[in-house]
């Protein structure tokens, strides 16, 4: 009887010993670069953000039941929800993770991974989610300071005390992570929140003004090939807003460098962009965040900060796509932080994936009864979530198989280009778009083309299935394609309310063309699982994406007449 319990308690030892060797076997989230291209893993696999972020107070368990019928709904993989200073650290050195801890569980539940929001030192300029120990002693934490003497809402980054309580509280997020998500049910983490000061460029007190007049630090210098001198001596006209993008950006990298030291999830900030063709003046917008000027003193600022991401609200296409073209780099990877959730948005997930992008992430996806219009959609409904789900249940079905891919091979994005949403043109002319109404429609306009190599794609907007009539764009525009180079002749083509042909380009210029094979199908376990032939009326007019996406595999050839 002893030997018997002895060998049952023998087997049971081994069997947990396993499991948790297993758990702390799983690899932890990375991102990873291959030839400029790059990709998220996670469970050592190439992974897509198909991502809902919830308005910003919903990070409460009492608030948790709005939230998971709308991922639900847009079959989101992942949820990006914010975690506040002032709930886990609400008297100094007292932390409370319960929040997190229930967050977790119900996501484990769900089977939804987690990306969390520190908001913290900084939420959109200002400390509104520090603890009111923090926000209510500004002798301790000292605020900005315009030129004049004006004290803004926005915290100093010029201030140990500031930094050290910050890093504090989120090391000991980091240290709580690794202890209870074994899992990697979290798999990235945002340090703090579209930093930044609106209402002056930098901070003028008389700790910045000493700071300022000192050389500039010479790991800048080598970043930017610029002589030794002070701020104003080495920038000129950028300097202050340089200055302040500097001290903003080392104060964020010392937090993540301390809390990956803890836990070393991947970590990236957020921007409040300014509009790359109309910037305005720093202070107009948010000073000293990692908008598209000064991406390269954050590169030097931050190195333990994985990626610089847009938020990006602007309707119109032309700004929206250029805010792509800045931020997907060879050094920093394109992921889609916040997006507007209005149906205009929908479309630029085709721009994020051509770009290789992580994921995309569509702001205020619940049911909290809030709308952040115009910059999102009025009302959450089914009108709202319907747009997303469409798309992400195709990618979701080949999520690893399209970051893979993404990884490897080029891929190209398209978006319907005309804009048919007009909000009121003063808020429109806030965020800087330029809210132009054309009156008169080319088909010009509702085309584009691309040249892929030995083959062009041409992709139209608006356009019956079964004939060659003009493309006139949808209404609202919301059509979209994306193209990923598979081999020789060979492409993935994914489309919604577009049309997309082929044609050879200069390299087969007068050579006789045709599709030798479209396959639409579906990813499983990596492998391509054929479904049906398109051909004749599916092909004849180029392949017609209407009422929903498909995933079709495409084979062109050339052929010889007599």
């Amino acid at each position: 009887m002893k030997k018997t319990i002895f060998r049952l308690l023998t087997a049971a030892f081994f069997c947990i010993t396993g499991v948790f060797q297993s758990v702390n076997a799983a690899e932890l989230p990375k991102i990873i670069e291959r030839d400029g291209r790059h990709a998220l893993t996670v469970d050592g696999k190439p992974y897509l953000l198909l991502a809902a972020q919830t308005n910003n107070s919903a990070n409460y368990p009492a608030a948790l039941p709005d939230v998971w019928p709308v991922v639900e709904q847009m079959h989101a993989n992942t949820l990006v929800i914010p975690v506040a200073w002032e709930q886990v650290e609400p008297d100094e050195g007292e932390f409370d993770f319960s929040f997190v801890d229930t967050l977790i569980k119900q996501a484990r539940e769900k089977e939804v991974r987690l990306v969390l929001l520190w908001f913290a030192t900084w939420k959109n300029n200002a400390p509104h989610y520090a603890p009111s120990w923090v926000k209510l002693d500004n002798r301790r934490f000292p605020r900005v300071k315009t030129e004049d003497g004006k004290t803004l809402n926005s915290l100093s980054p010029h201030h140990r005390s500031t930094l050290e309580a910050d890093k504090k509280a989120f090391v000991q997020l980091m240290r709580h992570l690794k202890k209870v998500d074994r899992q990697r049910t979290v798999i990235m983490v945002q340090v703090q929140n579209e930093v930044g000061t609106y209402g002056s460029a930098r901070d003028y007190s008389d700790a910045a003004q000493k700071v300022f007049q000192q050389p500039v630090p010479q790991k800048l210098l080598d970043n930017t090939g610029k002589k030794p001198g002070n701020w104003r001596e080495v920038f000129g006209k950028d300097a202050d807003e340089f200055f302040h993008a500097w001290h903003i950006g080392r104060f964020v990298d010392e937090i993540a460098e301390a809390g990956k030291q803890e836990y070393p999830l991947p970590m990236y900030v957020n921007v409040a962009l300014r509009n790359p063709y109309h910037p305005g003046e720093p202070g107009q917008y948010s000073s000293g965040g990692a908008t598209d000027n000064v991406i390269h003193i954050w590169k030097a600022a931050a190195p333990h900060i994985d990626m610089i991401s847009p938020d990006i609200y602007f309707r119109d296409h032309k700004t929206a796509t250029r805010v792509m073209d800045l931020y997907a780099r060879e050094d920093n990877p394109l992921y889609i932080a916040e997006i507007g959730n209005d149906q205009p948005y929908v479309r630029y997930f085709f721009d994020a994936m051509g770009h290789g992008a992580l994921g995309f992430a569509p702001f205020g996806m619940d049911n909290t009864k809030y709308s952040n219009f115009p910059l999102g959609a009025e009302t959450m409904d089914e009108k709202v979530i319907k747009p997303f789900a469409d798309l992400y249940r195709v990618f979701g079905a080949m999520g690893s198989e399209w970051a893979e891919i993404s990884l490897n091979h080029r891929t190209w994005g398209f978006s319907e280009p005309v804009d048919t949403f007009a909000p009121d043109k003063e808020l429109w002319n806030a965020r800087g778009s330029d809210g132009e109404e054309k009156t008169e429609k080319d088909p010009e306009d509702y085309t584009q083309r691309q040249n892929l190599g030995d083959w062009s794609a041409e992709i139209t907007y608006g356009r019956p299935a079964f004939w060659i009539d003009p493309p006139k764009g949808n209404n609202p525009a919301s059509g979209g394609a994306v193209i990923a180079e598979l081999g020789k002749n060979e492409y993935l083509v994914v489309g919604y309310h577009a049309r997309v042909s082929f044609s050879p380009s200069k390299e087969l210029e007068g050579e006789q063309f045709t599709f030798d094979r479209v396959e639409e199908g579906h990813f499983n376990d990596g492998e391509w699982v054929f479904e049906r032939v398109w051909n004749g009326d599916q092909t004849d007019w180029g392949l017609n994406f209407i009422y929903r996406p498909h995933v079709l595999k495409v084979k062109l050839a050339t052929y010889e007449i007599d």
